[in-house]
């Protein structure tokens, strides 16, 4: 199992600015992502190299950002002044998971900024919202050239830092918690703090950096 992207909640002084203090750690802008119109969010990302990227969301003043659990998420992290939202891992066919959590995967969808529209199917983020230390699970529709890796800046994805319990992850992903992913390295963190992921680093231009 591979990772997707992570996700970084706006903080109070919003999405613009939440952007350019990560685009200033790592050295290099951030993009216009665009609308999640089902959910009631926008993002701005950073393609990474890798097939990898890192998104800052924030909600919209739409009914959507209250009503479906991606905005929620998005929203209730905000509030708490922003920060680390979650990590998301990629998969090739969600029926293995949609089957073994007991409910079907949503669909998707984001209005770039050209026009052009991503599309994938998701599941799991209601377990995001109840234990934070969780990933949730995305299938791409969109031509995989249009991923949002695609064009990924000098900058590499190459670890992630959890706080929490291995074996419900281990359980959650259906992967060995030594290496729950095949492509980044997982680090355990204080397992009786806050659940959830704790920090990401990156090897980037200056060298490692750990946000």
């Amino acid at each position: 199992m591979r990772l997707d992207h992570v996700s970084y909640a706006a903080g109070p002084d919003g999405l613009d600015a939440t952007a350019q203090r990560l685009a200033d750690a790592l050295g290099v802008p951030f993009l216009d992502g665009g609308l999640h119109p089902r959910f009631g969010t926008r993002n701005r990302l950073l393609p990474l190299v890798g097939g990898h990227y890192l998104e800052v969301v924030s909600v919209l003043d739409h009914p959507a950002a209250d009503h479906v659990p991606f905005g929620q998420a998005v929203k209730a992290r905000s509030e708490m002044g922003g920060g680390w939202l979650g990590w998301v891992v990629a998969v090739d066919d969600l029926g293995a998971i949609e089957e073994r959590l007991q409910r079907p995967a949503v669909q998707g969808n984001r209005k770039r900024p050209d026009g052009f529209e991503l599309r994938w199917k998701q599941i799991g983020v209601k377990g995001l919202i109840n234990d934070p230390q969780l990933p949730f699970f995305v299938q791409w529709e969109s031509d995989p050239a249009e991923h949002p890796s695609a064009g990924g800046a000098d900058v590499q994805l190459v670890g992630l830092e959890i706080a929490g319990d291995p074996h419900r992850v281990s359980e959650w992903l259906g992967e060995p918690e030594a290496h729950p992913l095949e492509d980044v390295n997982v680090v355990w963190g204080n397992p009786n703090g806050q659940p959830g992921l704790q920090s990401v680093s990156f090897t980037t231009a200056n060298g490692l950096v750990t946000i």
